[in-house]
């Protein structure tokens, strides 16, 4: 029988859903693999679960589709769904304790969202300028 975990991950509007099966080890992002992943900034931020348990990963394939937001809130997104699915794939508590103790995103949504615009201004919170002259 071939064991499948999904899992997923959310950081602002980006969403991540992984598939980890038997395999050999490949981690692929929307079908890119993420020895070649253009950016390395995001290349280092989405390994960061595969360096702090770097044995973890061997014999298993993960697939992660990634929509929605940008660079950084997708590449953190893509995280928390690969160590997630890491954490359940193994059900070890000391690899909990690993990833909590170096970052609590790692395992928990970031739930912090834009502030919506609102009238009278630019943004969320500037206003226009006025002139009583």
């Amino acid at each position: 029988m071939v064991k499948i975990v999904n899992t997923s991950g959310k950081r602002k509007t980006a969403i991540a859903r992984a598939t980890l099966r038997t395999g050999k080890g490949i981690v692929r992002i929307n079908s890119v693999p993420l020895d070649v992943f253009p950016n390395e900034i995001v290349r280092l931020k989405i390994s960061e679960p595969i360096l702090l348990a770097p044995k973890a990963i061997e014999g298993i394939d993960v697939s992660i589709d990634v929509r929605g937001g940008g660079m950084m809130g997708q590449a953190e997104a893509v995280r928390t769904a690969l160590a997630r699915g890491i954490l359940r794939w193994h059900n070890d508590p000391q690899l909990k304790n690993i990833f909590l103790s170096y970052d609590r995103s790692l395992l928990v949504n970031d739930s912090r969202q834009k502030e919506s615009k609102k009238p009278h201004g630019r943004g969320a919170r500037k206003k226009f300028q006025k002139s009583y002259r």
